[in-house]
């Protein structure tokens, strides 16, 4: 068994089916990196596995537990698996280092002394320690984003969730984000990650999981999906990204 054990995962909005079938194992400290085109169910598996969005159908086992009948102990699970969005969804009248402790505080009841102290050591991580009494609205998106991710952090998850982390950001702000992606994963870290950088996925994923019209089409090792693509759709795909 996986750490995370999706089995038949399907989800529908009204008629329109979003996520048909879908069946993937995630290992304690493996990297599972994935792709498709826009559309393809990517975003939407991830936030069913944070419960974001809860599933029309299948199981979404995390430790071999049903997370799907979780109910109200949600809060708890969420604790164990952090999400990074698109957008950093900071808190705007906060400062960062307040961002950071805001969870461990409340959630985790520490006390201001300890979390504090491991909101600066999380910043330093991040390479933005000098940056702790500034607001979200005076950081350049990249900056934002290595914020969500010391935020994520700050509840010591066994799982990281990325939603296409660094889409909405500017190119030349993108290699600061993957570069603390990499190192978390070089750490061991057990990451999903839904991108359209085909470079870390090369580079930083233990597999590879090519999605397209709410299925998992094709699942293997970067090597093996970008140098010897099986399937027609992930090859047609693999020529417009590359």
């Amino acid at each position: 068994m996986g750490m995370l054990e999706i089995k038949k995962l399907s989800k529908s909005f009204g008629d329109l089916e979003v996520l048909r079938d879908v069946n993937i194992s995630v290992e304690k400290g493996e990297v599972v990196v994935i792709i498709g085109p826009s559309g393809s169910g990517k975003s939407t598996m991830l936030r069913c596995i944070n419960l974001l969005e809860h599933p029309t159908g299948g199981e979404i086992l995390y430790q071999d537990q049903d997370i799907t009948k979780l109910g109200k102990q949600v809060t708890e699970y969420r604790k164990h698996v952090g999400m990074v969005f698109q957008r950093f969804n900071l808190f705007p009248l906060k400062n960062v280092l307040e961002n950071i402790m805001y969870a461990p505080i409340h959630l985790n009841k520490l006390s201001k002394e300890t979390a504090k102290e491991q909101a600066m050591e999380l910043l330093r991580k991040v390479g933005l320690e000098t940056k702790a009494d500034a607001y979200p609205s005076s950081l350049s998106g990249g900056q934002q984003q290595r914020v969500a991710i010391a935020r994520a952090l700050a509840m010591q998850p066994d799982m990281l969730l990325f939603d296409e982390p660094t889409s909405a950001l500017d190119p030349e702000l993108v290699g600061d984000v993957l570069e603390v992606m990499k190192q978390l994963a070089n750490e061991g870290m057990t990451m999903v990650v839904v991108t359209h950088e085909m470079g870390f996925a090369k580079e930083v994923a233990d597999r590879v999981i090519f999605m397209d019209g709410g299925y998992v089409v094709e699942s293997d090792t970067p090597a093996e999906i970008f140098t010897n693509p099986k399937n027609d759709r992930t090859r047609a795909f693999l020529a417009r990204v590359l």
